[in-house]
């Protein structure tokens, strides 16, 4: 059966941005943290996203490929984008300009369950806090690969501000990077 992961950039005291939406602390070139995800976003076939994440996450990487600011490593990760299944959750997106990309605006349980039962490899979560809460507490998270950067931001985005009851998380591995970032991976753990 295939999984939903949650794979999100996270500061040590738990926001997701910064409190006038910040991600350039996130977003900095770490060659080790990048091959990371480039192995994780080889085991999947599916990104599934937010709408307020939607928008800017689709603009950004269909111009990376050609933005002369962009690294290897994005204009890689854009092409891997591009080719993926994407999903947006909303109720108020009307379309998207993405190719592979559809709208899921209700029944979302319902939704994961069937996706869940189709053949494929698994499906990320890339974001945002919002979608991720309500994930959790669906119970559709099946793992969690959490990158805790080296810093406290003090305010911003949480991101479990949302959920509603105790998860409780099994650790799979741990990897520390260079940069001082670390991975955690945490499977659900049976109940």
């Amino acid at each position: 059966m295939r999984k939903v992961i949650l794979a999100m950039q996270v500061t040590l005291d738990g926001f997701i941005e910064g409190p006038n939406g910040e991600l350039d602390w996130a977003m900095k070139e770490d060659e080790e943290g990048w091959k990371d995800h480039f192995e994780l976003m080889r085991s999947v076939d599916t990104l599934l996203l937010g709408r307020v994440m939607y928008p800017g996450f689709e603009k950004y990487w269909i111009a990376a490929p050609t933005n002369p600011s962009s690294t290897k490593n994005e204009i890689e990760y854009a092409h891997l984008a591009e080719k993926t299944q994407k999903i947006v959750f909303s109720r108020t997106l009307e379309k998207v300009e993405w190719k592979t990309t559809r709208i899921v605006k209700d029944h979302i349980a319902e939704e994961i369950q069937r996706m869940k039962q189709q053949p494929g490899k698994d499906m990320v979560l890339l974001g945002g806090a919002g979608l991720a809460s309500t994930f959790m507490n669906l119970g559709l998270i099946d793992e969690y690969h959490l990158i805790v950067n080296p810093l406290v931001l003090g305010g911003g985005k949480q991101l479990f501000k949302e959920v509603k009851e105790r998860h409780m998380l099994k650790l799979l591995g741990t990897k520390t990077l260079k940069s001082g970032k670390v991975v955690l991976h945490y499977r659900k753990a049976p109940v």
